[in-house]
């Protein structure tokens, strides 16, 4: 794989930079390849998204189908309008591989079992994030691992708005939340296989009609994903091939939930295979049937609302916190003051604040066709007033931020903000005529 992405990226240099986001507990590195039109360097005010594959290293149909994508884009770039309209406004970074000590140990043709499921040291990555329902965590996720560790670092200095996790053992695209306030198991246990015959309940985040969407998005576009047809007798059927995770079977410390919780990223499992390391000769198969969604579901960054919070001076405020109002889910601004929200169309209220400025609410418009653009003007606060203090929940949790989900039952600012008076914000234009196809 290392020689294969590192032969691309020479080939493509125009296309693609290789990065390594840090090293394996065996000393592999985790390959990142950035797929883009500028590859090295962020694009000011366009949207990074991510995939991430083979995190349980015995489920290896992902980690082929990045490689085929990586190549597929780059491919199509100088021949297909869709792909070199990505790619334009677009960064794309593909880890392959995060459990590529897992992979060396696990073997094609075992569908099940969990050979090659843990990194060297027997943890199970998706287990091992940080998780907002159950902050003293469990064996599994109170000693961080080299992997979960860089992916975090990784996902703390990149403000990805979307992002894929690449799993198999089923067919089904899988959304927020995971876990539950009172989670008491989860499938790597042996009492996981008595309780999947019953119903669970189902964990919902403030935006749970975006994260069904993106869940669609994929399945829609999977010739057998959306039939929801079970992978065998005993097994889930999904309708229309997506699941709340919680509601499949709870877990802690999985990262999509750490996604979405500490960085406002929304994230979705997508199990892409019955069988976790099928025969190479199936591979053709499974890149034809998933190759629309993968490129459909990145798309999705491009929806909702986008753009810039700035000073009086038009200075860029970094860090800024936003929070679109009644989705108790913060996220914030880069130091160039961007922000991207994913959002359906409707009206909605954005609340910013940041720290030596006075809060604002401002009202704005998505509609269907294509992105809006809003650029939010903070005024600096004076010495007498209520400042900002940014909001927390509970005790910080290893060396990133605080979550940004925030209480419903108290609200930490200390003043309303200022209303912008019911201006509803302008609409982005000049884009493609092929940019109303992307919403597939």
């Amino acid at each position: 794989m290392t020689k294969y992405l590192r032969t691309t990226s020479s080939r493509h240099p125009k296309l693609t930079a290789l990065y390594s986001i840090g090293k394996s507990v065996q000393g592999r590195d985790l390959w990142v390849m950035v797929v883009s039109a500028s590859p090295y360097e962020h694009m000011i005010g366009k949207p990074d998204v991510k995939y991430v594959a083979n995190m349980h290293g015995n489920e290896a149909v992902g980690r082929e189908l990045m490689l085929h994508l990586i190549q597929y884009l780059v491919n199509s770039y100088e021949t297909d309008p869709y792909i070199k309209w990505l790619l334009d406004n677009t960064r794309i970074h593909i880890l392959p591989s995060m459990n590529p000590d897992g992979f060396e140990v696990s073997r094609e043709g075992q569908c099940d079992g969990g050979q090659g499921r843990y990194n060297a040291r027997g943890f199970d990555l998706n287990r091992n994030f940080p998780d907002y329902f159950k902050q003293a965590g469990d064996r599994n996720n109170k000693r961080g691992q080299p992997e979960t560790d860089a992916v975090k670092e990784w996902t703390s200095k990149i403000q990805f708005v979307l992002s894929g996790g690449l799993h198999g053992g089923a067919l089904v695209a899988s959304y927020p939340f995971d876990n539950t306030p009172n989670s008491r198991m989860c499938r790597s246990t042996p009492l996981c296989s008595v309780f999947q015959n019953y119903a669970s309940t189902p964990s919902l985040t403030p935006d749970d009609d975006v994260f069904k969407h993106l869940a669609i998005t994929y399945s829609s576009n999977h010739p057998v994903m959306s039939r929801g047809v079970a992978c065998k007798a005993g097994t889930p059927a999904f309708n229309r091939g997506i699941t709340n995770g919680a509601e499949w079977y709870p877990l802690t410390g999985g990262m999509q939930d750490f996604n979405y919780v500490w960085y406002g990223c929304m994230e979705v499992t997508l199990e892409l295979s019955c069988c976790k390391f099928p025969p190479a000769s199936e591979l053709p198969k499974f890149w034809e049937e998933n190759r629309v969604s993968l490129v459909k579901f990145l798309a999705e960054a491009h929806r909702g609302v986008h753009g810039f919070v700035m000073d009086e001076n038009g200075n860029p405020v970094e860090k800024a916190a936003l929070k679109v109002k009644g989705r108790d889910v913060g996220f914030q601004t880069t130091k160039y003051g961007e922000f991207w929200r994913i959002l359906l169309p409707g009206v909605y209220k954005l609340e910013v604040y940041a720290e030596g400025y006075l809060p604002r609410e401002v009202d704005l418009m998505v509609v269907e066709q294509h992105p809006t653009l809003l650029n939010v003007t903070l005024h600096p606060a004076k010495r007498n007033d209520n400042l900002y203090r940014h909001p927390t929940v509970g005790d910080r949790l290893g060396p990133g931020p605080s979550p940004s989900y925030h209480s419903q039952h108290s609200s930490p600012h200390t003043n309303k903000p200022a209303s912008d008076g019911g201006i509803f914000s302008s609409i982005t234009s000049g884009f493609n005529n092929f940019v109303s196809n992307i919403f597939g």
